[in-house]
């Protein structure tokens, strides 16, 4: 029988208890944090950035009340559980739940079933997931090993961006002049960002000892960039993405985006003494970054004082050949106890054409406004959730009519179309139960090219290819990779290029895709899948809980 994990949320106090343990739950409101010299309130868990670390066991059962305690709306997205039959806990605001209002709560309720490894939670409304972000940790069962060498310890790496600025601000500026937000004003490792330019702030610190092996599970909570990560003179064995084992492999430098979760194998092998640990971001077009590079410290127990700092050197900000080592050195473990099933027969053949676009604005600064979208669809939030549409039978609130394809091809990573508005609509591509899916998605080359890290709620996927410019149908399936591929729920879409998944629709419910740069998915590039129930109540959707919030 699985075990009970009882956990309480509280926006702003997460409080983690085991279920034999009686507790009070602290509430806190609007906590003032200093970063690069300057002082501004912002929300967070129990006063923590990053929040607190929820940990579990496969199979285990979570329970997490949150209580809102702030003059936002709030809802909480349990990044990457698969949230079998149980989409009322999942997350994203209006489309499994309408949000938390403040001085309410709701009662998250989901199981960990066939799942181990390292996932986080966010905030999935606004821009708030900013500072409102944490590690999930999910143990193997008792008894049951990692399928590598056991670590001596295990460390949580959260890797983010820091605004001087509201994020929500930020997001706001758009709204108003329909211009791209500003960038981030620095990057964060463990909540700090370092010493920066004009501030000599004090990173965050790794003490490690020698001969000893950690396991670092690595979590990138930024949220518009992607990132490398490196500590100068050390080497990572790479064993797990997105809690999914993979084939372990080594590398100096972890390459990692919005949403994405790494775990390594670190052995401190090195002399006594300090090495630089630090991120710096990956863009490899036009698109503005925040170049900041955030700095930390390994540093050995026996380290002398006055010790000097052994550097290291990041790749460029454009170093697409180190991103593609990385994700191409990615396969599934694929073992008797782990295998990679991938489906082999399709039922529903889908292209997917992400990017960006134009449309009329007449109240914005140049008379338009920066939007994105899937297939030419800017995805409008509905006013009420889409699952509570769905399963009530609420009519007006989404159609089923997302096109599965192009309704216009064009030459998608060429010169493009002549018109580059986008459609607007609350649209939703409809699923049976256990049916299976290829995605074909294929970034185009609208104003510029760009890397989209694409997030699936609900499920794991296979990356099974990608490639360079347009697919080709005919000849990139020759290429298809259905031994081994790589299993996450968050994928990169390389520049002015394509990538192929395929999942099996065993979950019932209205699952979130979107592109998990926080500004992408503010200008509508997202959509939704609609899993219809199977047969009998195995294969069905629970009732929604009492305590749903209501819009």
């Amino acid at each position: 029988m699985a075990s009970w994990v009882q956990s309480v949320l509280v926006v702003l106090a997460m409080v983690l208890f085991p279920t034999t343990v009686e507790s009070k739950v602290r509430h806190y409101k609007f906590n003032n944090m200093t970063r690069l010299c300057e002082s501004k309130p912002i929300v967070t868990i129990n006063g923590k950035f990053p929040g607190p670390t929820l940990y579990a066991r496969e199979d285990d059962r979570v329970i997490v009340r949150v209580v809102n305690k702030v003059p936002h709306n709030i809802t909480i997205h349990w990044h990457g559980v698969r949230q079998l039959r149980t989409g009322w806990s999942d997350g994203p605001a209006y489309i499994t739940q309408c949000p938390i209002q403040t001085n309410q709560s709701y009662l998250y309720k989901f199981n960990v079933t066939g799942q181990r490894g390292t996932l986080l939670w966010h905030a999935h409304i606004t821009w708030l997931r900013a500072t409102v972000h944490g590690a999930i940790v999910i143990l193997p069962k008792h008894g049951v090993p990692y399928p590598f060498p056991k670590p001596d310890h295990e460390k949580i790496i959260v890797l983010g961006e820091w605004w001087k600025s509201d994020a929500d601000d930020v997001m706001n500026q758009w709204v108003q002049t329909g211009m791209p937000p500003n960038v981030s004003d620095a990057h964060t490792i463990n909540g700090y960002p370092g010493p920066t330019p004009g501030c000599s702030s004090s990173g965050f610190t790794l003490h490690v000892e020698a001969g000893k092996t950690y396991l670092l599970r690595i979590i990138n909570a930024a949220l518009n960039e992607d990132v490398f990560f490196k500590i100068a003179k050390h080497e990572f064995t790479v064993v797990e993405v997105d809690a999914c084992y993979v084939k372990p492999f080594k590398t100096d430098t972890i390459y990692t985006a919005p949403g994405q979760t790494t775990n390594v194998l670190l052995t401190a092998d090195q002399k006594s003494g300090k090495y630089l640990m630090a991120i710096s971001p990956f863009m490899d077009t036009i698109v503005a970054v925040d170049n900041q590079t955030a700095i930390a410290t390994l540093r050995y127990k026996t380290t002398k004082p006055y010790t000097p700092l052994t550097l290291t050197t990041l790749p460029a900000t454009n170093a697409t050949p180190a991103t593609n080592s990385f994700i191409e050195s990615l396969r599934s473990l694929n073992s008797p106890k782990y295998p990679a099933l991938v489906p082999l027969k399709i039922d529903h053949s889908l292209l997917f054409v992400v990017g960006v676009g134009v449309n009329p604005c007449p109240t914005c600064v140049n008379g338009s406004r920066v939007v994105a979208g899937i297939n030419n669809v800017t995805f409008v939030m509905p006013d009420t959730a889409l699952l509570q549409a769905h399963y009530f039978n609420t009519s007006g609130v989404f159609t089923d009519d997302f096109p599965g394809n192009p309704v216009t091809p064009y030459n998608y990573t060429g010169s493009g179309p002549t018109n580059i508005q986008t459609t607007n609509g609350t649209k939703v591509y409809r699923l049976a139960y256990n049916s299976t899916v290829q995605v074909v998605i294929q970034g185009n080359g609208i104003i510029a090219p760009e890397s989209h890290p694409i997030h699936l709620h609900g499920f794991n996927f296979f990356v099974v290819a990608k490639g360079l410019g347009n697919y080709d149908p005919v000849n990139d399936p020759k290429k298809f990779n259905l031994v081994d591929p790589v299993e996450r729920n968050t994928l990169t879409v390389p520049t002015a290029g394509w990538i192929v998944i395929r999942f099996r629709a065993d979950n019932p419910g209205v699952w979130f895709l979107h592109c998990h740069l926080e500004v992408h998915t503010t200008w509508g590039l997202k959509m939704a899948f609609l899993v219809d129930n199977g047969n009998g109540p195995n294969e069905s959707i629970i009732p929604p809980p009492k305590d749903l919030p209501t819009c």
